[in-house]
Protein backbone atom coordinates (compact mmCIF):
# COMPACT_ATOMS: atom_id res chain seq x y z
CA UNK A 1 0.00 0.00 0.00
CA UNK A 2 1.29 3.43 -0.88
CA UNK A 3 1.12 6.12 1.77
CA UNK A 4 -2.02 8.20 2.19
CA UNK A 5 -2.69 11.53 3.85
CA UNK A 6 -4.63 10.82 7.03
CA UNK A 7 -6.77 13.93 6.45
CA UNK A 8 -7.89 12.53 3.11
CA UNK A 9 -8.90 9.27 4.75
CA UNK A 10 -10.76 11.14 7.49
CA UNK A 11 -12.75 13.00 4.87
CA UNK A 12 -13.57 9.76 3.05
CA UNK A 13 -14.67 8.05 6.29
CA UNK A 14 -16.93 10.95 7.29
CA UNK A 15 -14.90 11.89 10.38
CA UNK A 16 -15.18 15.40 11.81
CA UNK A 17 -11.46 15.67 12.55
CA UNK A 18 -8.53 16.44 10.27
CA UNK A 19 -5.05 15.34 11.37
CA UNK A 20 -1.67 15.97 9.80
CA UNK A 21 0.54 13.15 8.64
CA UNK A 22 0.42 10.02 6.52
CA UNK A 23 -0.28 6.33 7.08
CA UNK A 24 1.61 3.52 5.34
CA UNK A 25 -0.88 0.72 5.90
CA UNK A 26 -4.39 0.03 7.20
CA UNK A 27 -4.92 -2.84 9.62
CA UNK A 28 -7.91 -4.39 11.38
CA UNK A 29 -5.77 -6.88 13.34
CA UNK A 30 -3.96 -5.65 16.44
CA UNK A 31 -1.56 -8.58 16.05
CA UNK A 32 -0.36 -7.27 12.70
CA UNK A 33 0.46 -3.66 13.49
CA UNK A 34 3.20 -1.97 11.47
CA UNK A 35 4.78 1.39 12.35
CA UNK A 36 2.78 4.29 10.99
CA UNK A 37 -0.34 2.28 10.13
CA UNK A 38 -4.00 3.13 10.69
CA UNK A 39 -5.82 0.68 12.96
CA UNK A 40 -9.56 0.33 12.33
CA UNK A 41 -11.39 -1.20 15.30
CA UNK A 42 -14.05 -3.46 13.82
CA UNK A 43 -16.86 -4.82 15.96
CA UNK A 44 -18.40 -8.24 15.29
CA UNK A 45 -20.60 -10.74 17.06
CA UNK A 46 -17.64 -12.46 18.72
CA UNK A 47 -15.00 -9.73 18.85
CA UNK A 48 -14.60 -6.00 19.38
CA UNK A 49 -11.50 -4.27 18.09
CA UNK A 50 -12.11 -1.33 20.41
CA UNK A 51 -10.61 -3.43 23.20
CA UNK A 52 -7.29 -3.40 21.31
CA UNK A 53 -7.01 0.26 20.35
CA UNK A 54 -4.52 1.17 23.07
CA UNK A 55 -2.47 -1.92 22.32
CA UNK A 56 -2.36 -1.06 18.62
CA UNK A 57 -1.28 2.52 19.33
CA UNK A 58 1.42 1.38 21.75
CA UNK A 59 2.75 -1.00 19.07
CA UNK A 60 3.27 1.85 16.63
CA UNK A 61 -0.03 2.54 14.92
CA UNK A 62 -0.17 6.23 14.01
CA UNK A 63 -3.94 6.50 14.47
CA UNK A 64 -6.95 4.36 15.32
CA UNK A 65 -10.54 4.55 14.05
CA UNK A 66 -13.39 3.93 16.50
CA UNK A 67 -17.16 4.28 16.77
CA UNK A 68 -17.20 3.86 20.56
CA UNK A 69 -15.91 6.32 23.10
CA UNK A 70 -13.18 5.02 25.38
CA UNK A 71 -10.10 5.78 27.42
CA UNK A 72 -7.93 6.37 24.37
CA UNK A 73 -5.33 9.06 23.51
CA UNK A 74 -7.58 11.87 22.29
CA UNK A 75 -5.20 13.14 19.61
CA UNK A 76 -4.73 9.76 17.93
CA UNK A 77 -8.26 8.36 17.71
CA UNK A 78 -10.59 9.20 14.82
CA UNK A 79 -14.32 8.76 15.49
CA UNK A 80 -16.78 7.64 12.83
CA UNK A 81 -20.38 6.42 12.84
CA UNK A 82 -19.48 2.83 11.93
CA UNK A 83 -15.99 1.36 11.60
CA UNK A 84 -17.16 -1.35 9.22
CA UNK A 85 -18.37 1.26 6.75
CA UNK A 86 -15.22 3.27 7.42
CA UNK A 87 -13.09 0.35 6.23
CA UNK A 88 -15.02 0.25 2.95
CA UNK A 89 -14.80 4.04 2.61
CA UNK A 90 -11.04 3.97 3.23
CA UNK A 91 -10.60 1.24 0.63
CA UNK A 92 -12.64 3.24 -1.91
CA UNK A 93 -10.54 6.34 -1.20
CA UNK A 94 -7.38 4.34 -1.80
CA UNK A 95 -8.73 2.62 -4.89
CA UNK A 96 -9.60 5.99 -6.49
CA UNK A 97 -5.92 6.91 -6.48
CA UNK A 98 -4.74 3.76 -8.22
CA UNK A 99 -4.14 3.09 -11.89
CA UNK A 100 -4.61 -0.67 -11.58
CA UNK A 101 -7.55 -2.18 -13.46
CA UNK A 102 -10.01 -3.91 -11.13
CA UNK A 103 -11.92 -6.98 -12.30
CA UNK A 104 -14.85 -7.94 -10.05
CA UNK A 105 -16.33 -11.44 -10.11
CA UNK A 106 -19.60 -12.59 -8.58
CA UNK A 107 -22.22 -15.29 -9.19
CA UNK A 108 -24.15 -18.04 -7.46
CA UNK A 109 -21.57 -20.69 -8.33
CA UNK A 110 -18.18 -20.71 -10.01
CA UNK A 111 -16.97 -17.29 -8.89
CA UNK A 112 -13.86 -18.52 -7.06
CA UNK A 113 -12.73 -20.83 -9.86
CA UNK A 114 -13.43 -18.07 -12.38
CA UNK A 115 -11.43 -15.62 -10.29
CA UNK A 116 -8.50 -18.05 -10.31
CA UNK A 117 -8.75 -18.52 -14.08
CA UNK A 118 -8.86 -14.76 -14.65
CA UNK A 119 -5.81 -14.43 -12.44
CA UNK A 120 -4.02 -17.13 -14.46
CA UNK A 121 -4.70 -15.20 -17.67
CA UNK A 122 -3.90 -11.69 -16.44
CA UNK A 123 -0.86 -12.61 -14.36
CA UNK A 124 0.78 -14.03 -17.49
CA UNK A 125 1.13 -10.48 -18.80
CA UNK A 126 0.37 -8.03 -15.99
CA UNK A 127 1.49 -7.48 -12.40
CA UNK A 128 -1.69 -8.88 -10.84
CA UNK A 129 -3.12 -9.54 -7.39
CA UNK A 130 -6.28 -11.44 -6.46
CA UNK A 131 -8.64 -12.12 -3.60
CA UNK A 132 -6.95 -14.79 -1.50
CA UNK A 133 -9.06 -17.70 -0.31
CA UNK A 134 -12.65 -16.65 0.20
CA UNK A 135 -12.07 -13.10 1.46
CA UNK A 136 -14.97 -11.82 -0.60
CA UNK A 137 -17.04 -9.92 1.97
CA UNK A 138 -17.15 -6.42 3.46
CA UNK A 139 -13.92 -7.07 5.37
CA UNK A 140 -12.01 -9.26 2.93
CA UNK A 141 -12.59 -7.16 -0.18
CA UNK A 142 -11.25 -3.90 1.32
CA UNK A 143 -8.21 -5.77 2.56
CA UNK A 144 -7.54 -6.98 -0.98
CA UNK A 145 -7.90 -3.47 -2.40
CA UNK A 146 -5.50 -2.12 0.22
CA UNK A 147 -2.85 -4.60 -0.95
CA UNK A 148 -2.68 -2.98 -4.38
CA UNK A 149 0.66 -1.26 -4.95
CA UNK A 150 1.57 1.53 -7.35
CA UNK A 151 3.20 -1.08 -9.59
CA UNK A 152 0.11 -3.32 -9.63
CA UNK A 153 -1.54 -3.39 -13.06
CA UNK A 154 -4.59 -5.57 -12.36
CA UNK A 155 -6.57 -6.79 -9.35
CA UNK A 156 -9.10 -9.64 -9.52
CA UNK A 157 -11.58 -9.39 -6.67
CA UNK A 158 -14.34 -11.78 -5.72
CA UNK A 159 -17.64 -10.53 -4.32
CA UNK A 160 -19.94 -12.69 -2.22
CA UNK A 161 -23.25 -11.83 -0.63
CA UNK A 162 -26.12 -13.20 1.41
CA UNK A 163 -28.72 -10.48 0.82
CA UNK A 164 -29.62 -7.23 -0.89
CA UNK A 165 -27.26 -4.27 -0.66
CA UNK A 166 -24.08 -6.21 0.02
CA UNK A 167 -22.75 -6.41 -3.55
CA UNK A 168 -23.55 -2.72 -3.99
CA UNK A 169 -21.38 -1.81 -0.99
CA UNK A 170 -18.50 -3.87 -2.34
CA UNK A 171 -18.88 -2.50 -5.87
CA UNK A 172 -18.87 1.10 -4.68
CA UNK A 173 -15.60 0.41 -2.87
CA UNK A 174 -13.92 -1.54 -5.69
CA UNK A 175 -15.21 0.58 -8.61
CA UNK A 176 -14.66 -2.27 -11.08
CA UNK A 177 -13.32 -1.58 -14.56
CA UNK A 178 -14.62 -4.97 -15.67
CA UNK A 179 -17.51 -6.95 -14.14
CA UNK A 180 -18.13 -10.70 -14.43
CA UNK A 181 -21.26 -12.60 -13.34
CA UNK A 182 -20.89 -16.36 -13.69
CA UNK A 183 -24.30 -17.77 -12.85
CA UNK A 184 -27.66 -17.12 -11.24
CA UNK A 185 -28.66 -20.25 -9.33
CA UNK A 186 -30.49 -20.95 -6.09
CA UNK A 187 -27.77 -20.29 -3.52
CA UNK A 188 -29.12 -17.87 -0.87
CA UNK A 189 -32.70 -18.75 -1.79
CA UNK A 190 -33.46 -18.87 1.93
CA UNK A 191 -32.64 -15.17 2.28
CA UNK A 192 -33.75 -13.82 -1.11
CA UNK A 193 -36.74 -16.01 -1.95
CA UNK A 194 -36.41 -16.28 -5.75
CA UNK A 195 -33.84 -16.52 -8.51
CA UNK A 196 -35.09 -13.21 -9.86
CA UNK A 197 -34.19 -11.60 -6.54
CA UNK A 198 -30.78 -13.29 -6.65
CA UNK A 199 -30.23 -11.76 -10.11
CA UNK A 200 -31.23 -8.37 -8.77
CA UNK A 201 -28.76 -8.70 -5.89
CA UNK A 202 -25.91 -9.81 -8.16
CA UNK A 203 -26.61 -7.00 -10.62
CA UNK A 204 -25.82 -4.50 -7.87
CA UNK A 205 -22.30 -4.97 -9.20
CA UNK A 206 -23.01 -2.48 -12.00
CA UNK A 207 -23.60 0.36 -9.52
CA UNK A 208 -19.85 0.69 -9.08
CA UNK A 209 -19.02 0.56 -12.80
CA UNK A 210 -18.43 3.50 -15.12
CA UNK A 211 -20.46 4.10 -18.28
CA UNK A 212 -19.24 1.95 -21.16
CA UNK A 213 -17.41 -0.56 -18.96
CA UNK A 214 -17.58 -4.22 -20.04
CA UNK A 215 -19.99 -6.48 -18.17
CA UNK A 216 -19.20 -10.13 -18.92
CA UNK A 217 -22.10 -12.56 -18.44
CA UNK A 218 -22.66 -16.28 -18.90
CA UNK A 219 -25.14 -16.42 -21.78
CA UNK A 220 -25.94 -20.08 -21.05
CA UNK A 221 -27.73 -18.99 -17.90
CA UNK A 222 -31.45 -18.45 -18.49
CA UNK A 223 -31.60 -15.26 -16.42
CA UNK A 224 -28.27 -13.70 -17.34
CA UNK A 225 -29.02 -14.02 -21.04
CA UNK A 226 -32.01 -11.68 -20.53
CA UNK A 227 -29.94 -8.88 -18.95
CA UNK A 228 -30.05 -5.56 -20.74
CA UNK A 229 -27.77 -2.87 -19.38
CA UNK A 230 -27.57 -0.06 -21.99
CA UNK A 231 -25.17 1.97 -19.85
CA UNK A 232 -22.54 -0.80 -20.05
CA UNK A 233 -21.01 -2.93 -22.81
CA UNK A 234 -22.42 -6.43 -22.29
CA UNK A 235 -20.27 -9.35 -23.46
CA UNK A 236 -21.69 -12.89 -23.27
CA UNK A 237 -19.98 -16.27 -23.27
CA UNK A 238 -21.29 -19.81 -23.34
CA UNK A 239 -21.24 -23.36 -24.65
CA UNK A 240 -24.90 -24.03 -25.34
CA UNK A 241 -26.14 -20.62 -26.46
CA UNK A 242 -24.48 -20.11 -29.83
CA UNK A 243 -25.70 -16.51 -29.89
CA UNK A 244 -23.09 -15.58 -27.27
CA UNK A 245 -20.22 -13.31 -28.27
CA UNK A 246 -17.68 -15.95 -27.25
CA UNK A 247 -18.42 -19.69 -27.40
CA UNK A 248 -16.62 -22.97 -26.77
CA UNK A 249 -16.75 -25.81 -29.28
CA UNK A 250 -15.07 -29.15 -30.00
CA UNK A 251 -14.49 -30.22 -26.41
CA UNK A 252 -12.06 -33.08 -25.78
CA UNK A 253 -11.99 -34.25 -22.16
CA UNK A 254 -8.86 -36.05 -21.02
CA UNK A 255 -8.13 -37.76 -17.73
CA UNK A 256 -7.27 -34.53 -15.89
CA UNK A 257 -7.58 -31.82 -18.55
CA UNK A 258 -9.96 -30.43 -21.16
CA UNK A 259 -9.16 -29.07 -24.61
CA UNK A 260 -11.59 -26.94 -26.59
CA UNK A 261 -11.85 -24.27 -29.25
CA UNK A 262 -12.76 -20.69 -28.32
CA UNK A 263 -14.71 -19.00 -31.11
CA UNK A 264 -15.57 -15.30 -31.43
CA UNK A 265 -16.07 -12.80 -34.26
CA UNK A 266 -15.31 -15.34 -36.95
CA UNK A 267 -12.03 -16.32 -35.29
CA UNK A 268 -11.00 -19.40 -33.33
CA UNK A 269 -8.17 -20.44 -31.01
CA UNK A 270 -7.48 -23.72 -29.26
CA UNK A 271 -7.21 -23.77 -25.45
CA UNK A 272 -6.47 -26.29 -22.69
CA UNK A 273 -7.28 -26.19 -18.99
CA UNK A 274 -5.78 -28.56 -16.39
CA UNK A 275 -9.17 -29.68 -15.05
CA UNK A 276 -12.32 -31.40 -16.23
CA UNK A 277 -15.97 -30.46 -16.46
CA UNK A 278 -18.08 -28.33 -18.77
CA UNK A 279 -18.60 -25.77 -16.01
CA UNK A 280 -14.84 -25.21 -15.90
CA UNK A 281 -14.85 -24.54 -19.63
CA UNK A 282 -17.48 -21.86 -19.00
CA UNK A 283 -15.23 -20.34 -16.32
CA UNK A 284 -12.34 -20.39 -18.78
CA UNK A 285 -14.42 -18.54 -21.36
CA UNK A 286 -15.09 -15.78 -18.81
CA UNK A 287 -11.36 -15.48 -18.17
CA UNK A 288 -10.63 -15.36 -21.89
CA UNK A 289 -13.17 -12.54 -22.28
CA UNK A 290 -11.45 -10.58 -19.52
CA UNK A 291 -8.10 -11.07 -21.23
CA UNK A 292 -9.50 -9.65 -24.46
CA UNK A 293 -11.00 -6.66 -22.63
CA UNK A 294 -7.59 -6.02 -21.08
CA UNK A 295 -6.03 -5.85 -24.53
CA UNK A 296 -4.31 -9.23 -24.54
CA UNK A 297 -3.70 -11.08 -27.79
CA UNK A 298 -6.26 -13.90 -28.06
CA UNK A 299 -3.57 -16.54 -28.46
CA UNK A 300 -1.80 -15.33 -25.32
CA UNK A 301 -5.02 -15.26 -23.30
CA UNK A 302 -5.96 -18.77 -24.43
CA UNK A 303 -2.48 -20.16 -23.74
CA UNK A 304 -2.46 -18.66 -20.24
CA UNK A 305 -5.49 -20.73 -19.25
CA UNK A 306 -3.15 -23.69 -18.86
CA UNK A 307 -1.62 -21.87 -15.86
CA UNK A 308 -4.84 -22.23 -13.87
CA UNK A 309 -4.51 -23.82 -10.44
CA UNK A 310 -7.60 -24.88 -8.52
CA UNK A 311 -7.77 -23.56 -4.96
CA UNK A 312 -9.05 -25.29 -1.84
CA UNK A 313 -11.11 -28.47 -2.06
CA UNK A 314 -12.50 -27.84 -5.53
CA UNK A 315 -12.53 -31.00 -7.65
CA UNK A 316 -9.02 -31.90 -6.55
CA UNK A 317 -8.21 -35.37 -7.87
CA UNK A 318 -6.01 -37.43 -5.54
CA UNK A 319 -4.78 -40.90 -6.64
CA UNK A 320 -4.60 -42.95 -3.44
CA UNK A 321 -3.71 -46.60 -2.96
CA UNK A 322 -5.05 -47.67 -6.34
CA UNK A 323 -8.28 -45.67 -6.31
CA UNK A 324 -9.01 -41.99 -6.93
CA UNK A 325 -10.51 -39.50 -4.47
CA UNK A 326 -12.07 -36.26 -5.74
CA UNK A 327 -12.06 -33.62 -3.01
CA UNK A 328 -14.92 -31.25 -3.83
CA UNK A 329 -16.04 -30.15 -0.37
CA UNK A 330 -15.63 -26.41 -0.59
CA UNK A 331 -19.30 -25.68 -1.13
CA UNK A 332 -22.46 -27.04 -2.71
CA UNK A 333 -25.68 -25.89 -4.34
CA UNK A 334 -28.12 -27.65 -6.68
CA UNK A 335 -26.34 -26.12 -9.68
CA UNK A 336 -22.83 -27.06 -8.59
CA UNK A 337 -24.06 -30.53 -7.59
CA UNK A 338 -25.45 -31.16 -11.06
CA UNK A 339 -22.26 -29.85 -12.67
CA UNK A 340 -20.16 -32.16 -10.49
CA UNK A 341 -22.36 -35.18 -11.23
CA UNK A 342 -22.19 -34.55 -14.97
CA UNK A 343 -18.42 -34.30 -14.76
CA UNK A 344 -18.22 -37.44 -12.63
CA UNK A 345 -20.31 -39.31 -15.19
CA UNK A 346 -17.90 -38.26 -17.94
CA UNK A 347 -14.78 -39.37 -16.05
CA UNK A 348 -12.90 -42.41 -17.31
CA UNK A 349 -13.03 -45.04 -14.55
CA UNK A 350 -12.33 -48.77 -14.74
CA UNK A 351 -13.99 -49.46 -11.41
CA UNK A 352 -17.08 -48.21 -9.57
CA UNK A 353 -18.09 -44.58 -9.32
CA UNK A 354 -19.07 -43.87 -5.71
CA UNK A 355 -20.68 -40.52 -4.95
CA UNK A 356 -20.51 -39.26 -1.35
CA UNK A 357 -22.81 -36.30 -0.69
CA UNK A 358 -23.54 -34.13 2.34
CA UNK A 359 -26.30 -31.57 2.85
CA UNK A 360 -26.63 -28.41 0.75
CA UNK A 361 -27.24 -25.56 3.20
CA UNK A 362 -29.17 -22.27 3.02
CA UNK A 363 -31.81 -23.43 0.53
CA UNK A 364 -34.84 -22.57 2.66
CA UNK A 365 -38.18 -23.88 1.43
CA UNK A 366 -36.71 -25.54 -1.67
CA UNK A 367 -34.23 -27.66 0.33
CA UNK A 368 -36.18 -30.93 0.45
CA UNK A 369 -37.09 -30.91 -3.22
CA UNK A 370 -33.59 -29.84 -4.26
CA UNK A 371 -31.94 -32.71 -2.40
CA UNK A 372 -34.44 -35.16 -3.86
CA UNK A 373 -33.80 -33.93 -7.41
CA UNK A 374 -30.01 -34.16 -7.01
CA UNK A 375 -30.34 -37.79 -5.89
CA UNK A 376 -32.55 -38.55 -8.86
CA UNK A 377 -30.13 -36.73 -11.17
CA UNK A 378 -27.22 -38.86 -9.94
CA UNK A 379 -29.07 -42.02 -10.91
CA UNK A 380 -29.09 -41.06 -14.58
CA UNK A 381 -25.43 -40.02 -14.86
CA UNK A 382 -23.34 -43.13 -14.39
CA UNK A 383 -23.04 -43.24 -10.59
CA UNK A 384 -22.84 -46.80 -9.21
CA UNK A 385 -23.38 -46.08 -5.50
CA UNK A 386 -24.53 -43.05 -3.51
CA UNK A 387 -23.63 -42.59 0.16
CA UNK A 388 -25.25 -39.59 1.85
CA UNK A 389 -24.64 -37.81 5.16
CA UNK A 390 -26.73 -35.20 6.97
CA UNK A 391 -30.37 -34.58 7.96
CA UNK A 392 -31.41 -33.29 4.53
CA UNK A 393 -29.35 -35.93 2.73
CA UNK A 394 -32.07 -38.51 3.30
CA UNK A 395 -33.79 -36.83 0.33
CA UNK A 396 -30.79 -37.61 -1.90
CA UNK A 397 -31.35 -41.24 -1.06
CA UNK A 398 -35.09 -41.10 -1.65
CA UNK A 399 -34.62 -39.57 -5.10
CA UNK A 400 -31.79 -41.92 -6.03
CA UNK A 401 -33.65 -45.06 -4.96
CA UNK A 402 -36.80 -44.07 -6.79
CA UNK A 403 -34.68 -43.72 -9.92
CA UNK A 404 -33.05 -47.12 -9.41
CA UNK A 405 -29.68 -46.16 -7.87
CA UNK A 406 -28.31 -48.03 -4.85
CA UNK A 407 -28.13 -45.40 -2.11
CA UNK A 408 -27.53 -45.38 1.65
CA UNK A 409 -28.09 -42.65 4.24
CA UNK A 410 -26.03 -41.97 7.36
CA UNK A 411 -26.66 -39.52 10.17
CA UNK A 412 -23.07 -39.90 11.38
CA UNK A 413 -20.22 -39.33 8.94
CA UNK A 414 -17.86 -41.89 10.44
CA UNK A 415 -20.46 -44.63 9.99
CA UNK A 416 -20.47 -43.59 6.35
CA UNK A 417 -16.68 -43.90 6.28
CA UNK A 418 -16.86 -47.46 7.60
CA UNK A 419 -19.24 -48.43 4.80
CA UNK A 420 -17.09 -46.65 2.25
CA UNK A 421 -14.00 -48.55 3.41
CA UNK A 422 -15.86 -51.80 2.70
CA UNK A 423 -16.96 -50.63 -0.74
CA UNK A 424 -13.74 -49.15 -2.17
CA UNK A 425 -11.74 -51.36 -4.48
CA UNK A 426 -8.77 -50.69 -6.79
CA UNK A 427 -9.66 -48.59 -9.87
CA UNK A 428 -12.72 -47.07 -8.13
CA UNK A 429 -13.35 -43.32 -8.05
CA UNK A 430 -14.93 -41.64 -5.02
CA UNK A 431 -16.31 -38.09 -5.37
CA UNK A 432 -17.00 -36.15 -2.14
CA UNK A 433 -19.23 -33.07 -2.27
CA UNK A 434 -21.22 -31.08 0.27
CA UNK A 435 -21.65 -27.62 1.75
CA UNK A 436 -18.66 -26.28 3.61
CA UNK A 437 -20.51 -26.34 6.91
CA UNK A 438 -20.95 -30.13 6.71
CA UNK A 439 -17.14 -30.62 7.02
CA UNK A 440 -17.06 -33.58 4.68
CA UNK A 441 -13.27 -33.25 4.55
CA UNK A 442 -13.24 -35.01 7.92
CA UNK A 443 -14.50 -38.14 6.17
CA UNK A 444 -11.83 -37.77 3.50
CA UNK A 445 -9.13 -37.44 6.13
CA UNK A 446 -10.36 -40.63 7.77
CA UNK A 447 -10.18 -42.47 4.45
CA UNK A 448 -6.58 -41.34 3.96
CA UNK A 449 -5.67 -42.44 7.46
CA UNK A 450 -7.36 -45.85 7.44
CA UNK A 451 -7.33 -47.15 3.84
Amino acid sequence: MKELQISRLEEAMGAATRHDGVVHAISTDSRAITPGCLFIALEGERFDGHAYINSALSQGAAFAVAHKQGDYPADRVIYVKDTGKALLDAARCYRQQLRAKVVAVTGSVGKTSTKEMIYAVLSSQFDTIKTEGNLNNEIGLPKTLLQIEETTQAAVVEMGMSGFGEIEELALAALPDIGVITNIGVSHMEALGSRENILKAKMELVKGMADGAPLILCGDNDLLRTVQEPRLRVVTYGMENMRCNVVAKELEQQEDATEFSICWGGRSVRAKIPCIGRHNVQNALAAFCVGLQMGMHPEAAAAALSRFQSSGMRQKMVPFHGFTVVEDCYNASPDSMRAAIITFGECACRGKKILVLADMLELGTISEQSHYEVGKFAASHGVDLLLAYGPQAVEYVRGARQAGLNALHYSEKYALVEELKKQIKPDDMVWFKGSRGMKLEEAIRRIYEEC
